[in-house]
């Protein structure tokens, strides 16, 4: 498990990577060794189709996939960060002999669209369109490539005791500091204290939109704010009464999800199933955008992204669903 006190680290997913979970943080590339033997993985049929409801992936899906060697870096969403941890991984182990290096950084969804799009990285992560987070001209020059469906769930600390289920009202309340304590949703008698993402973050974007109704937040008294998915999990396995979102690849991971009680939104649980049926509302795309037409090693991660080895692999062992059938 995660040490630290507040403003907490980021959560390492790959051993071979070191996530940079917030903008500051550094991150171990991934490098391919160059006297392995070749080795390629299997490329997606070219009539692969993203999953309903999801926009159209873009034109770099139709290439054809090659191993591609290079150096390219990726931040953003530190909620689709594990996928593109594992990713970055797995194409240095089927493409050995390119000598790829793909370096993978988190910092949060706004971060990474900004600096994509400034082109200071090669690659933004993101849980929300470019348009939510930039303006107009910038976000017009990006190229959205949909990878992935994923999904959040709200979290409390163990000592919540008493509380399976919130419903959109109650989370509303919650939130908005309405309710400030556990017993008044069935729970302990215990102060609420609410675990913030900066506002820069897609998670809390998606979260303010699809269950608060874009409703006003509550500002101090009980609240804290981490600046990842990885820091928010640590912050509420080690405050007493805490509640906040996290992605379902950092709940499900072993070493946390004993440590947290994972809650059912409007009585349905937040599971992969429930997510890909749409039953489960707290849902939505995972975007990785480039600078324009992407090329070289960029192009060709982005389209390995697509591929079974991803899509059919890494996708539902990560706590993801996938967006090509």
């Amino acid at each position: 498990m995660l040490n630290g006190t507040r403003r907490f680290g980021a959560m390492i997913i790959a051993a071979a990577i070191v996530v940079g979970a917030c903008s500051s943080a550094a991150a171990t590339p991934t490098a391919a060794p160059t006297d392995a033997p070749t080795a390629a993985p299997t490329t997606a049929p070219a009539t692969d189709t993203p999953a309903a409801g999801s926009p159209t992936v873009a034109p770099t899906s139709a290439a054809t996939f090659k191993c591609t060697g290079g150096s390219i870096t990726v931040a953003g969403s530190t909620a689709l960060q594990p996928l593109v941890d594992a990713a970055a991984k797995q194409y240095v182990k089927d493409c050995p002999t390119s000598g790829a290096v793909i370096t993978v950084n988190g910092g949060g969804s706004g971060t990474g669209l900004s600096q994509v799009s400034a082109g200071s990285v090669n690659i933004g992560d993101s849980d929300v369109t470019a348009e939510s987070k930039l303006q107009p001209a910038d976000a017009a020059k990006l190229v959205d490539h949909i990878v992935a469906r994923q999904g959040w769930i709200v979290v409390t600390n163990k000592d919540v005791t008493g509380v399976t289920n919130l419903t959109t009202q109650q989370n509303i309340d919650i939130w908005t500091g309405k309710i400030t304590n556990w017993k008044d949703v069935g729970g302990v008698d215990m102060k609420i204290v609410l675990v913030f993402r900066p506002a820069s973050s897609g998670t809390r974007a998606t979260f303010k939109k699809l269950v608060l109704g874009n409703a006003t937040e509550a500002t101090g008294g009980q609240t804290l704010t981490e600046d990842s998915n990885g820091a928010v999990t640590t912050a509420v396995t080690k405050t007493n009464g805490a509640v906040s979102v996290i992605g379902f690849a950092y709940y499900n991971d072993p070493a946390n999800k004993p440590l947290l009680n994972g809650l059912q939104l409007d009585g349905v649980d937040a599971t992969v199933a429930n997510m890909a049926s749409g039953t489960y509302k707290l849902a939505a795309d995972g975007h990785m955008y480039s600078n324009g037409q992407p090329d070289g090693l960029t192009q060709m991660f982005l389209l390995y992204m697509l591929t079974p080895a991803v899509q059919g692999t890494l996708i539902p062992s990560l706590s993801y669903a996938p967006v090509v059938k």
